[in-house]
């Protein structure tokens, strides 16, 4: 048996669900900027658990480039990377916009663990679930929800904005395919225990030859490379992967032979999304951080919020 998601998000989870409209068109259609009763309190449990459990870290893993060790297993245990798994698997089964609120509330106290979240839920369970046969399901999503972080695989040095020209090869073999190539920028590398990996199986077609696999970390070959010094996000990891003759079986394959690039279309773009709730979260942070302090600053006798130019500033940035 596997372990489940906290009670509180399977709680949550199982709650009717709260239709609030809004006064657009008769007040027929749901209003997209106000949340549920069950998700008001699931932003508020996020947010005590990043302020319990992240932000006493974030200064040193910024710092030292480097995960606290019980930070992954506090968000697996929290439930925070099985978010729309279904419950079957392990997860806590709730929706996508449930997995938006969460990564946006995480990168208010600290962007890097929001990234850890955002990628294992927006791009790797959700390639998972649309796309891998039954048997894929059941071998990985309830690791995905309990205890393995995961890597997309995608960039390369010659195929950054333009992906579809990446250079890894995956050449067929008996029973199989054996992948050759490297990549760039991954985040969550040095952690990761599973990797989904973007390989040419036929370069004759061009980016319809794209396929992508399922590559436990401890296939032979496969070898974590760089960690990238980076300005900020530094808690999370972004490494090369290197694959030197990587085999891998055809039930490896995630969806179809030369449909990868559909699924990295497909899951690129929900994760977008999640950048985007990044940068708010952290938007957000900024502020009520710089609102404490010109709160708490003492001046002349007075708070420095009371000087007329200060809320100016404030005004102008939000």
């Amino acid at each position: 048996m596997f372990r489940r998601a906290p009670r509180t998000l399977h709680a949550l989870a199982r709650r009717p669900r709260q239709r609030l409209c809004s006064t657009v068109a008769g007040g027929s259609r749901p209003a997209l900027t106000t949340p549920t009763e069950e998700q008001e309190m699931l932003v508020d449990s996020v947010s005590k658990f990043a302020q319990q459990h992240v932000l006493p870290h974030v200064a040193k893993m910024d710092a030292d480039a480097k995960l606290e060790p019980e930070m992954l297993t506090n968000l697996f245990s929290e439930g925070l990377m099985g978010i729309e798994i279904p419950e079957k698997y392990g997860g806590a089964g709730m929706s996508f916009t449930d997995s938006i609120l969460t990564i946006e509330e995480l990168a208010k106290v600290d962007p890097a663990i929001a990234v850890i979240v955002d990628i294992q839920n927006t791009l790797i369970n959700l390639a998972f679930l649309e796309n891998g046969t039954e048997e894929i399901k059941e071998k990985w999503l309830p690791r995905l929800a309990t205890d393995t972080l995961a890597s997309f695989c995608l960039s390369e040095s010659s195929a950054g904005s333009d992906a579809f020209s990446l250079k890894t090869t995956a050449t067929p073999i008996d029973g199989g395919f054996r992948i050759n190539g490297s990549k760039l920028w991954i985040s969550n590398a040095a952690e990761a225990g599973v990797f989904v990996v973007f390989a040419n199986a036929d370069p004759s077609k061009g980016y319809k030859g794209i396929t992508a696999f399922v590559v436990p970390r401890d296939a032979p070959g496969l070898i974590i490379g760089k960690k990238e010094d980076k300005l900020g996000i530094r808690a999370s990891s972004t490494c090369e992967v290197v694959f030197d003759g990587v085999e891998v079986k055809n039930e490896d394959i995630l969806g179809e032979l030369g449909k990868g690039y559909k699924i990295a279309i497909e899951t690129l773009n929900p994760g977008r999304i999640g950048i985007g709730a990044q940068m708010v979260g952290l938007a957000r942070g900024t502020y009520d951080a710089a609102m404490r302090y010109i709160l708490e600053r003492k001046q002349f006798g007075k708070s420095v919020a009371d000087f007329q130019l200060i809320p100016v500033y404030i005004a102008d940035r939000c």
